[in-house]
Parts: C-alpha cells; structure tokens; sequence
C-alpha cells in the first residue's frame, strides 16, 4: 500500500498530531509518516527524502501559506514533486459537523451566540475558507455564525466576545476550529465565553476525512 505523508503545522505545546497520525494508521492499517510544516521536526522534506512514494495529505483547516506555497517547496527539495498532494482537510463539511460536536460536548444550547474560533492568517484563501465553514456550522446551529481569531487576523476571539456581551448576548459558545491543544487554544479557552469547545483532535470525522483525501488521491493517480 502506498504510505500516507500526514502534514501538520507542528508546535511547541505537545504532540497531538502524533495521536491523529496514529489515528489514522491504527483505522486504516496504512504506513502513516508524519512531519511539519513549521515549528518542530521531522520537516517535510526529510520524511519525504525516505520514501520512495506517498500520498501527500496536509492536515490544516484552510489552505493557507503552508499548504500552497511551503509544502510543494519542501517536496520539490526532497525530490518527491511527483507526490500526490491532497487539498487541505478544511473546510471539510463533515468537519464543521464535527465542530458542532465538540461544541454540544462542551455545554452548547440552542440559542447560544456562536462563535467559530480559528487561528487566523495572513492568507486570504485561508480565511475565505474559515468564513465558509462558519456558514456551514450557521445552518446547523440556526444562528448566524461568527469567526474570530486567536492570532494574526481580526477581529480576535476576545474582543468578538466581549462584543456580543456588551450587545446583550447572555450565554455565547465558542466552536474550535483548531486541530490540536496548544498556544493558540489556550487563548480561545482563555476569551470569556460561558462555552468552549475543545479543538476537533481525534474526532471520527477528522480521520475520514484525511482517509477519504487519500482515497481520491490514490483513485486520480490510477486514472
């Protein structure tokens, strides 16, 4: 079976994308290889310098600078342009629904204002697609959805918040749009709303999502 390359953005705060990678491989019993795109090691370029084939799958929600522009060039230096790389796992439908999962889990009641919490970007592809996953998240919540950000985008997840109480929002939840605990978490959970949902992690959705993105890879190669 050809390996599956997972692609994570890497922090400093733990190793929870190790638990998705071995998520996916103890799922689907496939080779699964991990590196980052930032942050820690192994880098791209290195996990893919070993292998003689993969399916490359970037475990971002958006398609930001890592995905269009770092990764390709990271596989170009290994040799492995030839790899196919799926689209990023966000905006995934299926993942909005499991946001909304990791929402109820935390305490979220109908007629809560919500808030779908991201890390932001610089990118406008990026957040672009993080607006599009709040519309996904507001059909099913029947309220409209807004995004706030922990870092590098506006308006940020506090000051979002601190809004729709002054506005006279007596309960708002936070939905997580983050894959994994870290720096960036600790600051949605840290923005004053009575709910905060935990990042989408392990979910069931997250891992068949990253299998249904190397399915369809592996289905184009053979055509």
């Amino acid at each position: 079976m050809t390996p599956l390359l997972l692609v994570a953005h890497g922090s400093r705060s733990g190793d929870a994308s190790r638990d998705l990678a071995n998520a996916v491989q103890t799922r689907s019993g496939l080779d699964v290889r991990l590196a980052y795109a930032d942050v820690r090691g192994p880098t791209i370029a290195s996990v893919a310098a070993d292998l003689p084939h993969a399916v490359v799958v970037p475990a971002f929600l958006a398609a930001g600078y890592h995905v269009r522009r770092d990764l390709p060039a990271q596989l170009a230096a290994a040799g492995a342009s030839s790899f196919p790389v799926t689209p990023a796992i966000g905006p995934d439908p299926a993942l909005a629904a499991a946001a909304l999962d990791r929402l109820r889990q935390a305490g979220w009641r109908h007629g809560d204002a919500v808030v779908l919490a991201a890390a932001g970007s610089a990118d406008a592809v990026a957040l672009g697609q993080v607006r599009q996953a709040a519309r996904t998240l507001q059909v099913a919540t029947g309220r409209r959805v807004r995004v706030g950000f922990a870092a590098s985008a506006a308006p940020r997840v506090d000051t979002l918040v601190a809004g729709l109480r002054s506005a006279g929002e007596t309960r708002i939840a936070v939905a997580s749009w983050l894959l994994a605990p870290g720096a960036f978490a600790d600051r949605v959970a840290a923005c004053g709303a009575d709910v905060v949902a935990a990042p989408l992690g392990t979910h069931p959705a997250v891992v068949d999502t990253i299998l249904a993105r190397y399915e369809d890879a592996l289905a184009q190669s053979a055509a």
